[in-house]
């Protein structure tokens, strides 16, 4: 007779444990350690390690997915520490930028609230997958192009984008991640009203 995990507690809750260290999950984890030192690359002024930092990230966010999903090790926890890892970097960035007068305080803030509504609403922390949007994606697309930009071109000493349109970009973000949290409270309040209504 084989004995089930459920007989071995200790036993399954190591193995759960293990399902975690994977190098996907590796890579998300990196990107927290990247936040502070691209952070402080950028208050220090040391902008071109900062820049290539932030290439490291991006590259870690392409590659964290892709090797989850090509061995099998897609979990709702590795979804979870991709997209917070994410909206930490991200949020970090975006606001040492902000306190260096390249775009407006009011994006940081509200994309780590639009990304708290976003696991509150996918019930993530009851086990549940990320739900994702198509506006949700693209904003997370557009805050690294924000961040990006203003980084590369300080390293770079080439300024081919005027910073006043970097300005005007984040402030077509922050409407945009406001209609995106819109979005989901609509939802959430018509799917509330439903299953109010069918009890």
């Amino acid at each position: 007779m084989t004995a089930s995990n459920s007989e071995f507690p200790q036993f399954s809750s190591t193995l759960g444990a293990m399902n975690k260290l994977t190098i996907p999950n590796a890579l998300s984890a990196s990107r927290l350690l990247l936040a502070l030192w691209v952070a402080w690359c950028l208050i220090e002024g040391h902008l071109l390690l900062a820049w290539l930092l932030f290439l490291t990230a991006v590259l870690t966010d392409l590659m964290d997915g892709y090797l989850a999903r090509h061995w099998r090790q897609t979990s709702p926890f590795g979804g979870l520490l991709d997209h917070s890892s994410d909206a930490i970097f991200i949020t970090t960035i975006l606001a040492i930028l902000s306190h260096q007068q390249y775009i407006s305080w009011l994006l940081p803030p509200l994309v780590l609230a639009s990304f708290v509504q976003y696991v509150l609403d996918s019930k993530v922390l009851q086990g549940y997958p990320l739900r994702g949007s198509q506006l949700g994606r693209y904003n997370g697309i557009a805050y690294f192009i924000l961040a990006g930009f203003p980084i590369g071109q300080e390293a770079l000493n080439f300024r081919p984008i005027p910073y006043l349109w970097i300005e005007w970009f984040a402030w077509i973000l922050i409407a945009s991640t406001l209609i995106s949290m819109a979005n989901r409270l609509v939802a959430f309040l018509r799917l509330r009203s439903s299953s109010v209504t069918k009890s």
